[in-house]
């Protein structure tokens, strides 16, 4: 079968790779110049399955308004007149109720596992190498407050069993010695050590060259200007020069831009632009950087080890398509890095980034059919995408061959809380 990727950041990449090993005939299509090089080009670099819970929780919407008024807050609501954002946020509000985030959460721990286990066996497969390292991941919690609700998080962890430790100063700095350096800032940790970092960008870029390997076709510069439909199947894919690309199947792994694609065939995807922050500093003195990743939970910034660099990540920006790096973000990143690392990278070294994470309401991303017979869709993984991208890539593969998958995934879809929309 011939297959059209829309998208060649790490979800469109893995979903290539998949469906070449399954014997099709795969074509991606991106309009940057390579692999990886928008919202997969310098993320936080976590494959943290441990960490794959909804936004929309109970108590967020009081936690929301708190963090808006920090002067380093993890969360910007930048004002604007958009029914795509306040309709976002409706959706995201409703669910957050117990029974929704008990729902949701299954669904992302479920394919978080499942992409987690993926990954290690394709690295096994392919040798591919991206300066990953599985030491887990360690939460940081500076204030006592902050620890006494760590049962609410590893409540939620023993129903899916996922191992974790709740650590004292000590044990954190077991776990991370450069935090010996700053003892007085924190008063303990939760760290899952089944989680794993890794570059995500160099990741996408040397998958794609093996799945050159395979057979796949990439058209890099290659604009998708439409959809082409006939009602029940889609007939092409109209670049921005005029071209009609066509194909059996047709996959749109576009992230935050995958909507507008789909809206005039009635394909409603509620997915919405959050805009996120790293800083990438070269590391001076190994004994003062992090092994693995440290979530700062004061700030909600992460920053994880990759090969002689650190890359600081955070921030959730509700400001549309905007891509202005904002000096306010990146101070919260630095504050955070030079909090806990003050000797570990250069901050005057540093490059500053900024890309635009594909969230849904609800947490979880969309993978599987759409109402049109051939056109699937694997986006919506929002901070997750590295995390996720194995397993879903895997996943919409087996749909697209036929096969079951080898996890549930009829609620993954868009089907599970969208309509069409009228015509």
């Amino acid at each position: 079968m011939r297959v059209l990727v829309l998208g060649g950041g790490v979800v469109g990449v893995t979903t290539a790779y998949y469906l070449a090993r399954a014997g099709h005939a795969v074509t991606v299509v991106d309009r940057q110049p390579g692999a990886g090089l928008e919202t997969s080009f310098a993320n936080a670099g976590q494959v943290s399955p441990g960490y794959s819970s909804p936004w929309a929780a109970p108590g967020i919407p009081v936690k929301a308004l708190k963090w808006l008024m920090m002067r380093h807050r993890p969360l910007v609501v930048r004002p604007q007149l958009s029914p795509e954002l306040y309709g976002w946020l409706a959706r995201m509000l409703a669910n957050c109720t117990e029974a929704a985030y008990e729902r949701n959460k299954g669904r992302m721990v479920r394919i978080a596992e499942y992409s987690r286990d993926a990954l290690r066996a394709l690295r096994a497969e392919t040798g591919i190498v991206y300066d990953h390292r599985e030491q887990g991941t360690l939460q940081l919690f500076r204030t006592q407050k902050q620890l006494d609700h760590v049962r609410d998080d590893t409540r939620v962890l023993d129903v899916y069993g996922v191992p974790y430790e709740v650590l004292d100063p000590a044990g954190c700095v077991a776990a991370e010695p450069a935090l010996a350096h700053v003892a007085g800032i924190f008063v303990g940790g939760l760290r899952l050590p089944g989680d794993e970092t890794g570059d995500a960008h160099l990741f996408t870029q040397r998958l794609a060259a093996i799945c050159e390997g395979l057979g796949v076709s990439f058209r890099y510069g290659v604009a998708i200007a439409g959809v082409e439909a006939d009602g029940s199947r889609v007939t092409g894919v109209r670049t921005a020069s005029g071209e009609v690309l066509r194909a059996d199947a047709y996959v749109a792994a576009l992230g935050s831009y995958t909507p507008a694609l789909l809206r005039p065939h009635r394909i409603a995807l509620p997915v919405y632009p959050v805009k996120g922050y790293s800083l990438t500093l070269p590391v001076t003195n190994p004994d003062g950087a992090p092994q693995s990743t440290v979530m700062d939970e004061t700030f909600k910034v992460a920053i994880t080890r990759l090969g002689d660099r650190i890359r600081v990540g955070g921030t959730a920006e509700l400001a549309g398509f905007s891509g202005a790096l904002r000096a306010p973000r990146r101070a919260t990143l630095a504050r955070s890095v030079s909090d806990l690392f003050p000797t570990g990278g250069d901050l005057t070294a540093a490059s500053f980034w900024t890309g635009l994470r594909p969230m849904t309401p609800d947490g979880t991303p969309i993978v599987g059919a759409t109402r049109l017979g051939n056109l699937f869709t694997n986006t919506g993984h929002g901070t997750l995408g590295w995390t996720m991208a194995c397993g879903s890539g895997r996943v919409l593969a087996d749909l697209i061959s036929g096969r079951t998958p080898e996890i549930a995934s009829d609620d993954l879809a868009a089907s599970r809380y969208l309509q069409a929309i009228p015509a």
